[in-house]
């Protein structure tokens, strides 16, 4: 199983330029980067990520924007991929976010790896254009009209979020027809909701759980099977990256046990606030687990 990280905040302190490459040389697979464009003052719901009661991290409000990180760890790097981990796609227009990826998988070679989310916060997604209600369905219609650009030399679309005339669009990634595109999911009292692997067979490419076990791997990977069975495509076709979250997965045994359940690749969570401290923890990972 391959072994990639998630950079949390990185910004000017904890510079991709220097962390991607650091992580490149170690022999890490992959580089991830999160997304939120603003977080407002006030807001009704807690954050998902937090535990119950405790305030919101200051990170949910000082992200850079993920595809300039990438960009940035884009030209030191030649191999590692860069991902985003999640980009809150109801936030931005399609048009642009298809310009954007397409120049940034241009520049890299082909090494962008498109994790999306359709954002937790309520206020964030509506100030932003967002129908947080059916931001789903949005989602799945920006994704329809960015795979027509990365296609097509010319590409309209009339539909119910975005309406347009034939466009031409470039450059179109380097990653034919395109680059990956990742659902992610958290489980919810007990069970994986369907609908998310069935949004996922239907038309992306993996899977970005974050779990609390090996097992809830393999049990969303037997609904993946079923799913593919059921509508007709190869389950290998789906990549499933785990997200690990702060502080999980850090030692060989816990590696080879979401190996053991499926998992394809893991990508750990950098706890570094500086590129100096995150050099020196991707030289401890990569002991404990690239040896």
């Amino acid at each position: 199983m391959r072994v990639g990280v998630f950079s949390i905040q990185p910004d000017a302190n904890s510079d991709p330029a220097i962390v991607a490459k650091h992580a490149e040389d170690l022999g890490f697979s992959s580089y991830w980067v999160p997304d939120h464009i603003v977080l407002p003052v006030e807001y009704a719901d807690d954050y998902p990520g937090a535990a119950q009661g405790a305030p919101e991290p200051e990170y949910l409000w000082t992200m850079p924007d993920p595809l300039v990180a990438l960009t940035r760890a884009s030209a030191t790097t030649t191999t590692i991929e860069l991902g985003t981990g999640v980009l809150l796609v109801p936030e931005r227009h399609p048009l642009h976010l298809a310009k954007e990826i397409g120049s940034l998988d241009s520049y890299s070679g082909g090494r962008f790896h498109f994790g999306i989310g359709a954002g937790w916060c309520r206020e964030e997604s509506e100030i932003l254009g967002g129908d947080f209600d059916h931001r789903w369905t949005q989602v799945k219609e920006a994704i329809e009209v960015m795979k027509g650009c990365w296609t097509q030399d010319a590409y309209e679309h009339h539909g119910k979020y975005y309406d347009f005339q034939a466009v031409r669009c470039f450059p179109q990634p380097t990653q034919r027809p395109n680059p990956p595109i990742y659902l992610p999911s958290i489980m919810f009292g007990g069970k994986w909701a369907e609908r998310v692997f069935r949004r996922m067979v239907k038309w992306a490419d993996g899977w970005i759980p974050a779990v609390e076990n090996p097992q809830m791997v393999a049990d969303g990977k037997k609904q993946i099977e079923d799913i593919c069975a059921e509508l007709g495509r190869d389950p290998k076709e789906i990549r499933i990256t785990v997200l690990g979250g702060d502080g999980q997965y850090r030692t060989t045994e816990q590696y080879a046990a979401l190996e053991d359940a499926g998992a394809e690749q893991l990508t750990i969570w950098l706890q570094g606030q500086s590129t100096g401290e995150l050099q020196r923890e991707l030289d401890g990972l990569a002991k404990d687990v690239l040896s």
